[in-house]
């Protein structure tokens, strides 16, 4: 199984605040590999805050190969980080050359574009990329968006944290979802790593998803660009949340109804019943079968966990107003914020919807019976 651990937090923290969590709950996750995504950043990145940042790993040519072609769109490096380790990796972890992390000026074409428009053509981008990188694993692009930074790895979390420098002053955020285990059910494939993320939206998954198929077939037929990939049945989760809310235009009350519908029975006794019964004719190729838990963040920094209703996943929620975190066990949220009043801590059943709003102050959880 997976372990998931996200923090939104009102002062930057670093990554291995989310780091320590998942180590604690390291008896629930076989360590072999982790994703992060950070976004609301700090450090030296916040600064760059209105400008495309990209995360990936490249070789040497392949770094070369990505000046070429972004200098051809005149995208120009506003600053980087570059993480090229002198030391042995640690075991089970592939010897790469360099780890970059760059902000940079859109092309002066794109200035007057709507930003619907420039969105498209950042995932294009990101997309071209790694189709690039494919052949020869000389570019693995994570994300290429606004305030966005993730970082994946196969290996043991903290012993990739110290190989990384994880703890530098430049890489802090505010919001960090982090992910323990790579995809161990089959080959490995650093593109099966949670999280995901397209446009602003990210979620993780502990759990599986025996209706991985036809919902990939729905999304693909929506003839979306950026519907594609798919090395894990979880990433399907987020391509959901996106296609809920860019595509639908519903907010996150719905997706829960959307991926966990209630039945046609108790469908009949709700207030908002027949609304709901035409969403889940309408998107039932959409529908999880689990077990899952599923911790997001959305583009407005809202982070967010529901469960399907087997409920064999756990998790839970809590903090105080400031600092808020998503875990799959108590133990990681202990470590995190150990000073909290546990009382209120909240662990979301089969038909709730947990979120934590982006100014901090609470743990909101509605249930799919009141919306």
């Amino acid at each position: 199984m997976c372990r998931l651990f996200a923090v939104t937090s009102r002062e930057p923290l670093s990554p291995m605040t989310a780091v320590h969590a998942l180590n604690v709950m390291k008896e629930g996750h076989d360590g072999s590999g982790m994703g992060l995504f950070l976004t609301d950043l700090g450090g030296s990145f916040e600064r760059f805050r209105g400008s495309p940042i990209l995360s990936g790993i490249f070789s040497n040519e392949g770094l070369r190969a990505l000046d070429r072609y972004l200098m051809d769109l005149d995208f120009t490096v506003k600053y980087k980080l570059s993480i090229r380790p002198a030391q042995i990796p640690p075991a089970g972890t592939p010897k790469r050359d360099n780890y970059v992390v760059r902000a940079y000026d859109y092309p002066p074409d794109w200035l007057a574009l709507p930003q619907e428009e420039r969105e498209h053509r950042l995932m294009l981008t990101r997309l071209r990329l790694r189709q690039m990188g494919e052949a020869d694993g000389s570019m693995l692009i994570f994300s290429f968006w606004p305030d966005v930074i993730m970082i994946k790895e196969v290996g043991d979390p903290m012993e990739l944290a110290g190989y990384l420098g994880l703890d530098h002053e430049e890489l802090q955020a505010r919001v960090i979802l982090a992910q323990g285990r790579q995809n161990t059910n089959y080959a490995i494939n650093i593109y099966a790593c949670h999280p995901f993320f397209i446009q602003g939206y990210a979620t993780m998954t502990n759990g599986e998803n025996t209706a991985f198929v036809p919902i990939r077939e729905f999304l693909t037929s929506r003839n979306y660009a950026g519907y594609t990939g798919y090395q894990s049945d979880s990433e399907v989760f987020t391509h959901i949340l996106h296609y809920t809310q860019k595509g639908l235009g519903l907010g996150l009350d719905l997706y829960k109804h959307i991926i966990t519908p209630l039945k046609d029975g108790e469908l009949g006794h709700h207030p908002n019943g027949t609304k709901l019964k035409q969403i889940k004719q309408a998107c039932r190729p959409l529908i999880i079968d689990g077990p899952n838990c599923v911790i997001g963040c959305l583009p407005d920094k809202t982070i967010f966990m529901v469960h399907d209703s087997k409920k064999l996943r756990p998790g839970i929620a809590g903090g105080s107003p400031g600092m808020f975190a998503l875990s799959s066990e108590v133990c990681g949220l202990d470590a995190a914020i150990p000073a909290r009043n546990k009382s209120t801590d909240i662990q979301p059943m089969k038909y709730d919807t947990v979120m934590i709003p982006p100014g901090r102050d609470e743990v909101i959880r509605w249930n799919q019976w009141e919306r």
